[in-house]
C-alpha cells in the first residue's frame, strides 16, 4: 500500500463519518481515528511495520552542481511543488552524520527519496512524484510539517 492509497483512505473515512477504522494487511497495520468536529483535519494515521527494518536508508548521493536559487520576485508558477503527504517532523538527511537527500540543484526523478518525515516514531520516506531539478527548499531540517504543505519547488524542464 503506497502513500496515495493511505491518503485516499483517510479522505474516505473522514467523509464517511466513521470515528475509527482499522485495516490490517500482511506487514502493515493502519488505524485512522477522526473527531466528530472536522473529521478531515483531525484524521491521524498510525502505520506500523511489523518487521523491524531501518526505513531511512538512502543510496549514496552524487554531488550536483549548484544551480542559482529562485530570486524572491520571480514567478514560481512554472515550477512543480513536492508537498507533504503526512503530518510530522521533516528531516532532510537520513541521519545527522549523512548528507541531505537533495539540495538546490539536485536532479530528481519520479520515485527518488527527497526527505523523511517522522510520524508516531516511524520514519516515512517521501518520494518525488515529479522529475526535474530542485530549485528551492521550502522547509528547514527538523521542522514540523502539515499535511499538503509545500516542501520543495522543482523545475520540470
Amino acid at each position: 500500500m503506497d502513500i496515495r492509497e493511505i491518503q485516499n483512505l483517510i479522505k474516505f473515512v473522514a467523509k464517511s463519518g466513521a470515528t475509527e477504522v482499522k485495516l490490517e494487511m500482511d506487514d502493515i497495520k493502519i488505524t485512522i481515528k477522526t473527531t466528530t468536529e472536522g473529521a478531515a483535519e483531525a484524521a491521524t494515521t498510525y502505520v506500523q511495520h511489523t518487521p523491524a527494518a531501518p526505513v531511512a536508508q538512502a543510496a549514496p548521493q552524487v554531488a550536483a552542481p549548484v544551480a542559482p536559487q529562485v530570486p524572491a520576485g520571480e514567478d514560481t508558477s512554472k515550477f512543480l511543488t513536492i508537498k507533504s503527504p503526512i503530518i510530522g517532523t521533516l528531516y532532510r538527511k537520513p541521519s545527522p552524520d549523512k548528507p541531505a537527500f537533495v539540495e538546490v540543484g539536485t536532479t530528481v526523478s519520479k520515485g527518488d527519496v527527497v526527505c523523511v518525515i517522522e510520524a508516531m516514531k516511524l520514519f516515512n520516506e517521501i518520494e518525488s512524484e515529479v522529475s526535474g531539478k530542485i530549485v528551492k527548499v521550502l522547509v528547514d531540517d527538523s521542522s514540523p510539517v502539515e499535511f499538503d504543505q509545500p516542501l520543495f519547488l522543482v523545475d520540470p524542464s
